[in-house]
């Protein structure tokens, strides 16, 4: 999966292909100052919502690459380790990665997964 605070990519890979699924991160109209550096602007909680939807969209996956261009990336493997110790066994690498196109995901994905020729679903 790719994630920043704005948006997640979940590809879900198997030996037949991939399918992906997107999640937009919560926009409040209030706008606030942050409490860190690494804290979005918004509602304090807008980031765990954020993070719980990920991990109901990733709770069927075996095991799970987390990439990504900030701290969000971090931040989502820490509120795995908090709150779904499972999903955090079953992360198994974290990498930093930009803003991928899609056939450099692809790239990605097939080589940490060993997946030939993936086709979307």
């Amino acid at each position: 999966m790719w994630v920043d605070h704005q948006e997640a990519r979940v590809f879900h890979v198997d030996l037949d292909g991939f399918d992906e699924h997107k999640l937009r991160a919560p926009q409040h109209l209030v706008h606030r100052h942050p409490k860190g550096p690494s804290e979005p602007h918004g509602h304090p909680d807008d980031l765990n919502r954020f993070f719980e939807e990920i991990a109901k969209a990733l709770a069927s996956a075996d095991q799970i690459l987390v990439v990504g261009p900030s701290t969000a990336k971090a931040q989502l493997v820490k509120y795995f380790a908090d709150h779904s110790r499972a999903l955090a066994a079953r992360v198994i690498e974290v990498e930093a990665v930009d803003h991928p196109t899609d056939a450099q995901l692809v790239a990605l994905v097939r080589r940490h997964f060993h997946v030939s020729e993936p086709r979307v679903r």
